[in-house]
């Protein structure tokens, strides 16, 4: 049996990114890419790591996130379908549903989450970057709303475990 500290995450990629809340999701976004997600977590650890599964129109992953904030670690191992059907029901009271649209800025790619279900309204966008300083540079486009990176209530973990937080502007 593989326990959630046994997992060494050391050798996985590195993800920086910063996350904003949108105050609505921008009419023009059926205009972009968008996948449908369905993901669950089977084990979170706080502020240290997560194991969750999920599911989109092109596949099946388990991934492995360990730290919080702007640097986190990653890794991510493709299911088969059989293998997501054995685990999703280990997610049940941890889950979320969301369209994510990839829209192209600069030389960047926003990930914009519309999430559905009891979080429907709740819109975030996400630029992931190839180095901090790449990150610290960045000045988010107009229609951005305020920054939530290293903000816990709005990690997908917590949404999926506590819902949306109160918007505090």
């Amino acid at each position: 049996m593989i326990r959630v500290a046994d997992i060494d995450t050391s050798l996985g990629s590195v993800e920086i990114e910063r996350k904003f809340l949108l105050p609505e999701a921008p009419e023009w976004l059926d205009d972009h890419p968008s996948v449908h997600i369905r993901q669950g977590y089977v084990a979170i650890v706080p502020d240290e790591v997560e194991v969750r599964v999920r599911e989109t129109d092109h596949g099946t992953v388990l991934t492995v996130k360990r730290g919080h904030g702007k640097v986190r670690r990653e890794e991510e191992i493709e299911l088969t379908s059989d293998q997501f059907r054995a685990l999703w029901p280990l997610t049940e009271g941890a889950r979320l549903e969301k369209r994510r649209y990839s829209v192209p800025h600069e030389d960047l790619t926003v990930e914009v989450d519309v999430y559905e279900g009891s979080l429907d309204g709740l819109a975030v966008a996400e630029v992931e970057f190839e180095s901090e300083g790449e990150s610290a540079e960045f000045e988010p486009p107009a229609w951005f709303g305020r920054e939530l990176t290293g903000k816990s209530e709005y990690a997908n973990e917590s949404l999926a475990t506590h819902g949306a937080p109160e918007i505090q502007e």
